[in-house]
């Protein structure tokens, strides 16, 4: 058996059978047109062609367990990689499945019930008007003309969830300046340079704003601890390798008083994929 089938008889198959006994538990709810079948095959043919940063297979770098996390972390949030709403990133050894724009939106929307989910940008000039009601933002009045969008002086933005019942609309408001810090942790984004967040500027304040508004819902809403482990992981590995990177950086520059385990990690908290894989291409939105 080729290496390659190892992988896969390890992680492919382990979690369908895994996918299989959470159904049958009832565990796992999954949208009646949702194929985990299909989404781990699609998933599988992405992996097989995807790179880390330095232009390794992850099939070959990431750890069995990891992978397989990402696959389950996958079906359980009822994502697949052929709608774009998902994609595969190696930190060191590690493998971590990332929500794009429209997987969050996905996973929102069966959720949370949501009927739909916008954002628009606030701009300098424009009569943005809101109050805050028991903690919560309530938009009152956003006008615009034409000259304030053209000069693009983008102030910040708010992203709202409108659900399918009596629920009142979910408002998230962010600052250009809070909007900016979220990039910053994302190892492409350079504040004077000419990339993705100043070319496609709007476009990419809507992206940050809408992410953060499906995050906060969920994470306050949802008490699926299956679903809730999944939708976190990221994050969670992510900043583990965060900080064992930090600690390795500090060994290697000053003399400390303790032996460290050292691991290869990359630290990204947001990362922007398309410098990171060779399967992200072009600004995600």
């Amino acid at each position: 058996m080729s290496n390659l089938m190892m992988v896969k008889k390890d992680t492919v198959d382990v979690v369908a059978e895994k996918v299989r006994e959470f159904q049958e538990t009832g565990e796992l709810k999954l949208p009646a047109n949702y194929s985990p079948e299909n989404a781990m095959k699609s998933a599988w043919l992405t992996l097989q062609s995807t790179l880390d940063k330095n232009k390794q297979p992850v099939l070959q770098v990431c750890n069995k367990d990891s992978i397989a996390n990402a696959l389950l972390d996958m079906v359980v949030q009822g994502l697949t990689p052929a709608k774009n709403q998902c994609y595969f990133v190696a930190y060191g050894k590690s493998l971590v499945l990332m929500r794009s724009y429209f997987g969050s939106i996905a996973v929102t929307k069966r959720v949370a019930n949501a009927k739909d989910i916008y954002a628009q940008v606030i701009f300098k000039g424009d009569d943005f008007q809101y109050d805050i009601d028991n903690g919560r933002y309530k938009i009152v009045k956003h006008s615009q003309d034409f000259t304030s969008r053209m000069e693009g002086n983008a102030i910040g933005a708010y992203a709202v969830i409108e659900f399918n019942d009596e629920r009142p609309d979910y408002v998230e408001l962010m600052t250009m300046e809070q909007i900016k810090q979220a990039w910053a942790q994302g190892k492409t984004y350079k504040p004077s340079g000419n990339g993705t967040h100043q070319k496609f500027q709007e476009e990419m304040v809507k992206k940050t704003v809408i992410n953060r508004a499906c995050k906060k819902y969920i994470n306050s809403s949802n008490d699926d601890s299956l679903f809730s482990e999944s939708f976190n992981r990221a994050n969670d590995t992510i900043a583990e390798q965060e900080v064992t990177e930090e600690i390795e950086e500090n060994a290697n520059s000053q003399v400390i008083d303790i032996e460290v385990e050292q691991e290869e990690t990359q630290p990204v908290v947001e990362p922007e994929p398309e410098e990171e894989q060779k399967e992200i291409q072009g600004p995600d939105f």
